[in-house]
């Protein structure tokens, strides 16, 4: 018999496993899209996913957009593709920029955020956390209008009140009103501006030195695009005998999925690429921020009592049935010993130490846990 050792263990098919159950499970994403009336949002969103979300939006007249308030509308559809399920959640902020007072507009968008964060605190808290549902903020498209060459106040104001809780992702609306110079010129002034009131936005990681040579410039493509100037359309026109999706103008076609016209491949390929590192961002860095500063000022005893379904009711009521069981059991067992030491007869230990290794041990896990 041999006495090599053997070569092949089999551990090497783990991420086959962690694969196969990602696929059976799904994936949950939420994207915000924020911005001024009229940038492209609804439009961006259904030439991203290839869906129609806003098939029965009404466009309000001007005159109930004076005093109008900031709504938060969230639309979630389910993407197959592949074989490979997507939950995807859409959050849209119709209101937002449209009254004639702006100054508190993007606070209904701050709360939505903070509200979700403290869901999910709540959900954690709770007994059934093996199917808390996420619906945190993963990323914000927030759109900047090509007509500003630059920032506005209020883009300013709102970044600043939100990019310590939400992955921002600048988006330059309706680029194809600016010629090639002008979109460089806007993209350095914007980064400038961000960086001047000390936004912070999201940064693509840097890719690891053992990473293959195509993914490594395409990261670096890919941040070189940040803040990404889009044009977006779900019109299919024919250009040169080919099927595309682009716009017609007099002076010629705007094709949506062409790298000359837009970077729309640009922020669809940063965003499927990069969606892990956006919901990991968001729970290891926002959330957890969020979570100590609850902590901090101890408002998380004030949360009130962790949300009960009746399954995780019947559950309680049976943990509890099985603690009344041994405590009784406990009761008997001393009962005896103490009549045992009345007859002289030599005592076992009685100190929860040495009672409870003889105990089942379904038993010690309950009253570990009652404690």
């Amino acid at each position: 018999m041999s006495s090599q050792p053997v070569a092949y263990v089999g551990f090497a098919n783990l991420p086959h496993q962690v694969h196969r159950k990602s696929v059976k499970k799904g994936f949950e994403f939420t994207l915000m899209v924020a911005g001024e009336s009229g940038l492209g949002k609804s439009t961006l969103v259904n030439s991203l996913f290839l869906t129609s979300l806003y098939a029965d939006r009404e466009i309000p007249a001007v005159e109930d957009t004076l005093d109008q308030t900031v709504q938060i509308e969230a639309s979630t559809v389910e993407i197959e593709e592949r074989g490979v399920k997507l939950r995807l959640t859409i959050v849209d902020t119709p209101g937002y920029g449209d009254a004639l007072d702006c100054s508190e507009c993007f606070q209904p968008i701050v709360n939505y955020v903070d509200d979700q964060f403290e869901q999910y605190l709540r959900e954690e808290r709770g007994f059934n956390r093996r199917h808390i549902t996420d619906s945190r903020v993963h990323a914000c498209f927030y759109f900047i209008s090509s007509t500003a060459h630059g920032l506005k106040p209020i883009d300013i104001e709102f970044m600043k009140s939100i990019h310590h809780k939400v992955n921002i992702v600048p988006v330059i609306a309706k680029s194809d009103m600016l010629t090639k110079s002008e979109i460089a010129q806007m993209k350095a002034r914007i980064l400038q501006e961000i960086a001047e009131n000390g936004i912070n936005i999201y940064n693509l990681p840097e890719a690891d030195d053992d990473e293959d040579e195509e993914f490594k410039n395409q990261t670096t493509y890919l941040k070189a695009g940040i803040p990404f100037a889009i044009v977006g359309s779900t019109d299919v026109i024919e250009v040169n005998g080919k099927k595309v999706r682009g716009r017609v103008y007099p002076w010629g076609v705007v094709e949506v999925d062409n790298p000359d016209h837009c970077d729309f491949l640009k922020l669809r390929t940063m965003l499927v690429t990069h969606m892990q590192d956006l919901q990991e961002v968001t729970h290891d860095i926002h959330y957890e921020r969020y979570r100590a500063e609850r902590l901090k000022h101890g408002e998380v005893e004030d949360l009130g009592p962790p949300p009960t379904t009746p399954g995780t009711k019947s559950a309680l009521e049976a943990k509890d049935a099985e603690l009344r069981r041994m405590q009784e059991m406990i009761r008997k067992m001393q009962l005896q010993m103490q009549q045992q030491a009345g007859d002289g007869d030599e005592l076992p230990p009685t100190t929860n130490q040495s009672s409870a290794p003889n105990m089942p041990r379904a038993s010690r896990n309950v009253i570990s846990k009652q404690v």
